[in-house]
């Protein structure tokens, strides 16, 4: 396990890796964190990797993906794969963790939750933990009509402008998703007041996450 101290002086930057399986999931998942990384380290440099993102998908990814981590946007990777049946093409999606992004080393990984509802998120998640051995993993959420969101174990508190630029974001980048009931502006703001209350946030907003090991 790889010991990461972010606030210490450092010679090389901070290297953030986003997995994300739909165009949508790492901005609503931890955009909030990334912008507050953004703002609070001098050295950051993110790198994005999409996995089912075809056509005006792909181009809202990509807007996605500038706004919330702007000229610190080292890397982008973006896939086709069908969403839905990513298990079924197992070896494929595997390939791009091998050959594409596990050279990116990473200092911190954010990708989807390993016990997810989604199949797709599971797959990802699972194929991350495999190929980042060695590496801090926070695992993100996605707010469904599944209704699985679990208790996390890492919070990221985050003052209300972070909130309120993430969802600005979201909801400029994402055009697509508006006819979604559930993609509006109360839905994301209220999972991040949920686990902003329940980390005693001072802002009273938050982002949660998962992780099967931290070492102090």
């Amino acid at each position: 396990m790889i010991r990461i101290d972010i606030n210490k002086p450092r010679e090389q930057p901070l290297r953030i890796l986003c997995i994300g399986c739909h165009s949508d999931d790492i901005e609503i998942g931890c955009g909030g964190t990334l912008l507050r990384f953004a703002e609070q380290f001098d050295q950051c440099e993110f790198h994005w990797a999409v996995f089912s993102a075809a056509g005006v998908r792909k181009a809202e990814a990509e807007h996605a993906a500038s706004l919330f981590a702007g000229s610190n946007l080292k890397s982008m990777t973006v896939k086709t794969f069908r969403d839905g049946f990513m298990p079924f093409e197992g070896a494929l999606v595997k390939d791009v963790f091998e050959n594409e992004l596990k050279g990116c080393n990473p200092d911190i990984v954010f990708t989807q939750n390993r016990r997810d509802a989604h199949q797709d998120h599971r797959l990802i998640g699972e194929l991350t933990w495999n190929t980042f051995r060695d590496h801090c993993i926070f695992e993100y959420e996605i707010p469904k009509y599944d209704g699985d969101l679990g208790q996390p174990s890492v919070f990221v508190p985050l003052k209300q402008e972070f909130c309120d630029r993430k969802v600005k974001y979201i909801l400029e980048s994402f055009v697509s998703q508006r006819s979604k009931r559930w993609f509006e502006e109360s839905t994301f703001m209220s999972l991040m007041r949920l686990r902003g209350m329940e980390c005693n946030s001072s802002s009273g907003y938050a982002e949660a996450f998962y992780s099967r090991k931290i070492v102090l």
